[in-house]
């Protein structure tokens, strides 16, 4: 279970009541890589393979999105519910991020913790070329179909939600966790398991889009991205120029489309 309970008293209009809660877990996990550790993240526990092979992909440490490493787990019981897990890489299949990467703790509301300089996060030269369309009303769809699929913020209210779609809407999976970075990663992470990745047009997320986002979307080559809540001005601005259809404030029935919005079209025949 990603969600435990917790005993307190809830003051309502002067009375107070016993209540329990069920809130959501966080917990340490430790990663290494080849026995050297590389990062300290803070997560829900669960779909941590996921977890981890997306960020391993978003980052840039493994650079052949192909190649499944090995993962060894153990239990640290001196330190309070931490995970250790060891990812086997050979070599030629690390990325050139890897040398210029550093150890650092990845909390679940950041993705830029422990970065060293802008070269870190620029998303390069290339940007995303994909003709596909889509309709603004299926973007109500896709957030109406993850929100089905979002069992442990329906007991605790303390996860988001990442969702991936094909273009025609079918849901390819859709994950949960205390952060919003995390359960982007563990999407992208079980999409690359599953092969699935080049299916992956657009990915859905429950709360805001920062920059962080727009980069994994990008690396991960998904021209759609919605959310819904507000983007950063920084996340408006990479998807701009890394080619990525950017949607938010995608509740009741309206949607901000921010950048690249030769992709999307309407029923009722509007020209964009």
């Amino acid at each position: 279970m990603a969600t435990k309970n917790y005993e307190g008293l809830k003051f309502i209009d002067g009375d107070i009541d016993n209540t329990l809660d069920s809130l959501t877990k966080e917990q340490a996990l430790q990663i290494k890589i080849n026995n050297t550790v590389f990062t300290i993240s803070m997560r829900t526990p669960g779909e941590d393979v996921n977890l981890i092979r997306g960020m391993l992909h978003s980052e840039g440490i493994i650079n052949d999105r192909e190649f499944m490493p090995d993962f060894s787990f153990e239990k640290q019981e001196k330190l309070q519910a931490q995970t250790i897990v060891n990812v086997v890489i050979p070599m030629e299949k690390i990325g050139l991020a890897y040398s210029n990467s550093r150890s650092l703790l990845s909390v679940s509301s950041c993705g830029i913790c422990g970065k060293t300089s802008l070269e870190d996060i620029d998303g390069g030269d290339n940007k995303i070329e994909d003709k596909n369309k889509i309709d603004i009303n299926l973007i109500h769809q896709l957030f109406k179909q993850m929100q089905t699929q979002q069992h442990d913020f329906n007991q605790s209210g303390g996860t988001h939600a990442a969702a991936a779609f094909c273009i025609n809407g079918n849901m390819l999976c859709s994950m949960e966790d205390i952060g919003r970075h995390n359960a982007v990663d563990k999407v992208i992470g079980k999409l690359i398991f599953e092969n699935q990745l080049k299916e992956a047009k657009i990915i859905t997320v429950s709360g805001r889009i920062s920059y962080e986002i727009v980069i994994k979307c990008f690396k991960a080559g998904i021209p759609f991205l919605a959310a819904v809540s507000a983007p950063s001005s920084l996340a408006v601005d990479y998807a701009k120029e890394l080619g990525i259809t950017l949607f938010a404030f995608c509740r009741s029935s309206r949607a901000t489309c921010y950048s690249n919005p030769q992709r999307t079209k309407t029923s009722n025949g509007n020209k964009i």
